[in-house]
């Protein structure tokens, strides 16, 4: 049964932080995988899980700034795994089903923001390829342990961004058509969204979950291919270059923006729930139309179940990868 698109009155809001809405939350004998998870959003939902009692995994591309971020927390399992290299996951996978037979919860929260045009070693764009697809594959290759959970959610960061663009199916890496970063942002990030529309559709018969959400604005590193003349310009920074914070307006700290994953990760008030869009530790409220020009709720092309379908078969073509 498919989850209305509509706010749920969760008791949180945009100000929450992830410690917040996992207070009471036992996760004790539970297992995580993060991605991102040593870095700004990526950290604190992995601290958060952390002191709920779960056992996280967090791949990690660059290994020594995750051992050195992740320092005072040595209970955490580390890896390598970089989203770009299909190897490189099977690799990954292949360790955590060594260390344990069901993952309950899958944060596909790593990702990259308007770089200049980089392709993979499948001729694929970065962005599209590390947000969606390497998590796509990620998340085939644990089906098997998340459908032994019998209860795993997975959350995928999509953002406000998918506001920027759809899906382009007919050249989604920008082979015939002119590379716009923001532009090939905004599918990855549409992307996002619709991923989790088509595998809650597939996995809830299997006790499987699925969300996608939308984190706020952080200044973390996801912002390292802006300018700070482009950070004031987006009023994400102030003149002395300090990040500002109004989580109304869709400006958060990185434990503010950690919260909605950790929401729909855990939150009982989600049971019998999913494939849907939420923000501000609620589901999100669905708009009219994709131009809309409102900053919050969903528009209709990243909670579209045929484009989630489409998309779904594609991502299958482009990494090989199937859930069985």
């Amino acid at each position: 049964m498919s989850t209305p698109q509509s706010p749920i009155d969760s008791g949180f809001g945009a100000a929450s932080t992830a410690e917040e809405v996992i207070r009471g939350i036992d996760l004790t004998g539970k297992c995580a995988v993060v991605t991102g998870g040593y870095s700004g959003i990526g950290i604190e939902t992995v601290k958060a899980l952390r002191s709920a009692g779960a056992r996280v995994f967090v791949p990690a591309r660059d290994l020594v700034k995750a051992r050195t971020a992740l320092s005072e927390m040595p209970d955490v399992v580390q890896q390598p795994m970089n989203l770009l290299d299909p190897a490189s996951i099977d690799r990954f996978v292949e360790h955590v089903l060594k260390e344990t037979d069901t993952v309950d919860i899958l944060v596909n929260n790593a990702g990259v923001m308007a770089p200049p045009l980089v392709r993979d070693g499948r001729g694929y764009e970065s962005q599209f390829s590390a947000n969606h697809l390497g998590h796509f594959q990620l998340t085939c290759r644990l089906w098997p342990a998340l459908v032994r959970s019998g209860h795993a959610r997975v959350i995928a960061l999509s953002s406000f961004g998918h506001r920027r663009a759809g899906v382009d199916f007919h050249d989604p890496n920008f082979e015939h058509r002119e590379y716009e970063p923001w532009v090939a942002y905004g599918q990855s990030k549409t992307a996002n969204a619709l991923f989790a529309v088509a595998l809650d559709s597939i996995g809830q018969r299997s006790g499987v979950r699925a969300f996608s959400v939308h984190p706020g604005g952080i200044v973390t590193d996801l912002v390292r291919h802006m300018s700070n003349e482009q950070l004031r310009a987006s009023q994400v920074i102030d003149h002395d270059g300090r990040p500002i914070i109004d989580p109304g307006n869709n400006k958060k700290t990185p434990q503010q923006g950690a919260a909605t994953s950790v929401w729909c990760a855990t939150s009982p008030r989600l049971d019998g729930m999913g494939g849907v869009y939420c923000a501000d530790c609620d589901i999100a409220r669905a708009l009219p139309g994709d131009e809309s020009a409102e900053l919050h709720g969903v528009r209709p092309r990243a909670t579209d179940p045929i484009a989630a379908g489409r998309l779904w078969q594609l991502s299958e073509q482009l990494t090989g990868a199937r859930i069985d």
